[in-house]
């Protein structure tokens, strides 16, 4: 009896109505904003905003756009136990996040309304959406590998924790979910992830694994080590039944090549998923389209700055229904979890209307435009595919940033890449990112131009491990901590830079 197949027939209701995503939304979102602004209406942000004279999405444009800063006092008050601030009632957890790898911590908000009508409605969306496109999978014959990170007192008080957002999801999962997961609750939720990976290694090399969630960096740390204990390098020897991998938090396409090695199965597939310690926004519904659908009935109402504004005094600033196709936007949200017009610090650039989807261009801080040349994550992300395509190179880790003008004038891009597979020819490597990055990117082939703003990138490639350590140096190994990609200034490659020399 295939359980799945029974199962998968609860999730019916659900599909149908993400499938009137497309016909519906400026009426799905503009429903979203009347309930969070009446259910908040008593709280203290709401009384300060009049919410209960918001009657439509013009109103609500009052609310003046929020970032960390400005709401960290109103945090740290609900982090001390006060009740009604941004939210209805107390908050008890706090997704603990830098977004970067920054020594400054945020502390958002994860209300219970925000668990259950975000988060986790991301995550059952996942598995119904899934079901939806392979019928005949077999997902809950076996177990679920899920990785997560730690939490930690909150301030002393009592019930309340701060932590990684993995942990907050797994401390507080559906008691039935911790009956097929691995590894148990204790060990996923310990803080030395090297002690944690040995133990989660150990504890499912020898199940019955047909599904994994967490961020691809970190599972594959985990899997290269089942792969040594088990001696084999084809993970589908170790757990034959694996169908699906559900991945989020950093980009997939620096290690793709690495689990098609790893995981050579006809029947493996891959669903990103876009779930931040502010919310779940996105879903890839179609393996060969690596956009996401925008998640539109949660408890997350949208609103999206062009770029090209974003640092202008008065930006212009639309709904959903106001966005245009194939433009970068900085993505602003307010949720359940009590984030009124935030800004959530990700770019995205929509690729339809019906449904809306997406790809995550970036971060609206890590991007280098040192000369005009406005180069974002996701050109990093294709040219980097291009340049090993012709190399059969792997990349494992990068970032880049500018080195600026000295004295012989001349400035370029810099970037130190630890690879997975070497490249043929690192010069052919450097060669074929720099024409892929021109073909890309209009203004990076315009400052490129003749040599005359920007000369030929440079490449420093990285020792083994190099930025494992320099995560572990900081505390930041595991859960939602990312290497940044991209940086307009030098503070973090001149760090790594220095540690490669060590």
């Amino acid at each position: 009896m295939n359980e799945t197949k029974l199962i998968g027939t609860l999730f019916k209701p659900r599909q149908k109505a993400i499938a009137g995503y497309g016909t519906h939304a400026e009426a799905i979102q503009e429903n979203v904003l009347h309930s969070l602004v009446g259910r908040a209406a008593e709280t203290e942000w709401g009384k300060i905003y009049d919410y209960k004279h918001i009657g439509n999405y013009q109103d609500f444009q009052r609310v003046p756009v929020q970032t960390y800063e400005d709401i960290k006092g109103y945090v740290d008050r609900m982090r001390h136990g006060e009740k009604n601030v941004l939210w209805p009632g107390r908050v008890r957890w706090y997704a603990k996040s830098s977004g970067t790898t920054n020594d400054k911590s945020k502390f958002i908000p994860v209300s219970n309304d925000g668990l259950k009508r975000v988060h986790y409605a991301g995550g059952k969306d996942a598995v119904a959406l899934y079901l939806q496109r392979y019928p005949e999978s077999r997902l809950f014959s076996g177990n679920a590998l899920i990785l997560g990170g730690s939490h930690a007192p909150n301030y002393n008080l009592k019930d309340s924790l701060v932590g990684d957002l993995s942990a907050i999801l797994i401390e507080n999962i559906n008691p039935l979910v911790n009956l097929v997961r691995v590894p148990k609750k204790e060990v996923a939720l310990l803080s030395d992830f090297e002690e944690k990976m040995e133990k989660i290694a150990r504890a499912a090399m020898d199940k019955n694994v047909t599904n994994l969630s967490g961020v691809p960096s970190w599972m594959l740390a985990v899997i290269k080590r089942i792969l040594e204990l088990k001696g084999t390098d084809n993970l589908s020897e170790v757990w034959p039944n694996l169908e699906i991998f559900f991945h989020g938090g950093v980009a997939f396409t620096p290690y793709r090549e690495q689990y098609k090695q790893i995981i050579r199965s006809n029947k493996m597939h891959y669903m990103e998923t876009y779930n931040a310690s502010e919310g779940f926004f996105g879903l890839q519904n179609d393996p060969d389209d690596p956009a996401m659908m925008l998640m539109i009935d949660y408890d997350v109402f949208y609103e999206f700055i062009p770029m090209d504004e974003f640092d202008s005094p008065n930006p212009s600033i639309v709904p959903l229904w106001g966005v245009e196709l194939n433009k970068n936007y900085a993505m602003v949200i307010s949720t359940s979890c009590g984030l009124w017009r935030y800004v959530i610090g990700d770019t995205v650039k929509f690729t339809s209307k019906n449904p809306y989807k997406f790809i995550i261009t970036g971060r609206t801080k890590h991007f280098i435009n040192a000369f005009g040349e406005e180069l974002m994550v996701d050109n990093a992300e294709q040219g980097l595919v291009r340049a090993c395509e012709a190399t059969g190179a792997q990349v494992a880790e990068y970032t880049a940033a500018p080195v600026f003008m000295g004295a012989d004038a001349k400035c370029r891009h810099q970037w130190l890449i630890e690879f997975a597979v070497q490249p043929d020819s690192l010069e052919k490597f450097a060669q074929v990112l720099d024409n892929s990055l021109q073909a890309i990117n209009s203004d990076y082939e315009a400052k490129r131009f003749k040599n005359i703003t920007l000369q030929p990138l440079d490449i420093v490639e990285a020792r083994p491990h190099l930025f494992h350590d320099w995560l572990k140096n900081k505390g930041k190994l595991g859960g939602q901590h990312k290497v940044p990609r991209l940086s307009n200034t030098r503070d973090y490659i001149d760090e790594l830079l220095s540690l490669n020399q060590q």
